[in-house]
């Protein structure tokens, strides 16, 4: 009998892939947890039945959401990550000497606790001495931070469920005032492709513009996501995307990466009309 996971991308739209075993399932404090090991992408995690990361394509979306910003900004002492319990962005960060400290804010230890066991392609660096796990809301967590952090990543489940409290003004609010005077903070940014997808990506879009002077959207190509078009948002107090970047201080680092490198930075910024045009409306 053939099994296969299926995830509900619209009314009229699913994606499946067919599953060779499960090798884990609970129900945490907030959310349903199943890892399955499959053939095309490998294992793969998801949270109360959508899709997080697959082992073959989750390089994607943590390279563009890590050495984006890290290409952009001078100088990166302390990084606050949100979300992110499977650790891939921690991964990507810890290959930077400069950063001396890295906080990790996750509301659900048991999906920290699950990819340390069965996904270690991505948890692997959770372990690293400069990185510090806490077992937070993030929402609550940021409110007492003033000035500390030169980079926040966002990365959190879509907006609804434990990470719905992350696409609010509030939240975007105390973000700002965690931020040092030259931070910024990249988050995933949802999809503009289907209806639904957009209005929630719209929405995040307007909060961002509200509470930060520079707002940009990149974007990338990760196939299990709804649509594979997915996006991304950098919003800075001081530097701009592409006017501060340095394409040659970065490759002069020599990191190996398989989807991120100079031309893909500058050609991810550059957005279909469609999507110009939703951004637009919210602008």
């Amino acid at each position: 009998m053939d099994l296969w996971f299926t995830e509900k991308h619209t009314d009229n739209v699913k994606l499946s892939i067919k599953v060779d075993r499960q090798v884990y399932s609970a129900q945490s404090e907030f959310q349903r947890i199943d890892i399955f090991d499959s053939l095309e992408f490998g294992r793969f995690l998801t949270l109360d039945g959508y899709m997080m990361l697959t082992e073959k394509d989750e390089f994607i979306y943590h390279e563009m959401i890590v050495h984006v910003p890290m290409a952009i900004l001078p100088q990166v002492n302390k990084v606050l990550v949100i979300g992110g319990g499977d650790g891939g962005a921690v991964r990507e960060l810890v290959r930077y000497p400069e950063i001396q400290q890295i906080d990790l804010v996750e509301i659900d230890a048991q999906v920290i606790e699950a990819c340390k066991k069965y996904l270690p392609q991505t948890a692997a660096k959770l372990d690293d001495p400069r990185v510090t796990i806490h077992e937070a809301d993030g929402l609550k967590f940021v409110r007492s931070k003033k000035d500390e952090y030169d980079l926040i990543i966002v990365d959190s489940t879509d907006p609804f469920g434990p990470g719905e409290g992350l696409f609010t003004k509030e939240f975007y609010g105390n973000c700002f005032k965690a931020l040092t005077e030259t931070g910024a903070m990249v988050n995933q940014h949802e999809s503009p492709f289907y209806p639904v997808d957009a209005i929630a990506m719209q929405r995040a879009h307007k909060r961002i513009v509200d509470s930060f002077p520079i707002s940009r959207v990149y974007q990338a190509h990760i196939p299990t996501y709804p649509s594979g078009h997915w996006l991304f948002g950098f919003a800075s107090k001081h530097y701009h995307p592409l006017q501060d970047f340095d394409a040659q201080k970065w490759k002069a680092r020599n990191l190996k990466t398989r989807y991120y490198n100079d031309k893909i930075h500058v050609g991810a910024f550059a957005l279909p009309n469609y999507v110009k045009l939703l951004l637009e409306e919210m602008e």
